[in-house]
């Protein structure tokens, strides 16, 4: 399955679900399973974002669903990158 890289930031209603609940976030998780993704690796950075997320997702479209609709809800903004195992980057290459 392809691997996706998800930058997110919390809307401040986001912020204020978080304090409230921290759990919430693994809540969103198991949402994310739902749909198909599987949560390689996630992280809370300091800097521009603030939660980087590795997954594994069957294909682009689900990647845009749960983007939508995640960010449908008001409470977070998400920024999705596909991202490739660099065996297989340097496997492409090899072959041009």
């Amino acid at each position: 399955m392809p691997y996706y890289i998800l930058l997110s930031n919390l809307t401040d209603e986001g912020w204020k679900t978080v304090r409230e609940r921290p759990e919430r976030i693994k809540e969103v998780n198991r949402e994310l399973e739902a749909f198909g993704v599987r949560v390689i690796r996630q992280y809370a950075v300091l800097g521009p974002y603030d939660f980087v997320n590795i997954v594994e997702a069957p294909n682009n479209e689900t990647i845009a669903k749960i983007s939508i609709e995640l960010g449908f809800r008001g409470t977070i903004k998400i920024i999705s990158m596909a991202a490739i195992p660099i065996d297989e980057f340097i496997a492409a290459v090899k072959k041009s």
